[in-house]
């Protein structure tokens, strides 16, 4: 596929599982490069499940913003949070791998006023986030992930 067909991914779990998982194997042969259909920088978020426990590996798109790490629970502009923002609000204690690094980090969730000044940086980098957004009633959260 050439292009992300996020409607198909976000109603087919196994379709979903798939492609995530190809998008982890690429990043970890390549030294956190990945191409294809993603474009922007991938960090490999692994969160803590809040009911399982276990851990659960997110590939993501993430932003530099004022020296900043930031990660959008977009979902493809679902009307639900992805699973892993559940997983942060229940633990904030993180691992991501970011190019051929690898260390903890403490996610917080933005507040809504700096959500949104920021959100609108993330836009400029990425438009589609705009367009998730417009497709949900939810607010899109952003979360800082912070190098313990």
């Amino acid at each position: 596929m050439t292009e992300i067909d996020t409607e198909k991914l976000l109603n087919d779990a196994e379709a979903l599982k798939t492609f995530n998982g190809d998008v982890v194997e690429e990043f970890r042969a390549n030294d956190g490069k990945v191409g294809g259909p993603v474009t922007g920088d991938v960090v490999l978020l692994t969160t803590t499940g809040a009911k399982s426990g276990q851990p659960r590996l997110s590939p993501l798109v993430y932003f530099t913003i004022d020296d900043r790490m930031l990660v959008a629970g977009s979902f493809g502009g679902a009307p639900m949070d992805p699973a892993w923002v559940h997983n942060l609000r229940a633990n904030s204690k993180a691992h991501v791998e970011v190019g051929t690094e690898s260390y903890d980090v403490t996610a917080c969730e933005l507040p809504l006023d700096e959500r949104n000044a920021l959100y609108d940086k993330v836009v400029e980098l990425m438009p589609v986030f705009g367009e998730y957004q417009a497709k949900t009633s939810r607010v899109i959260p952003l979360f800082e992930l912070q190098r313990i």
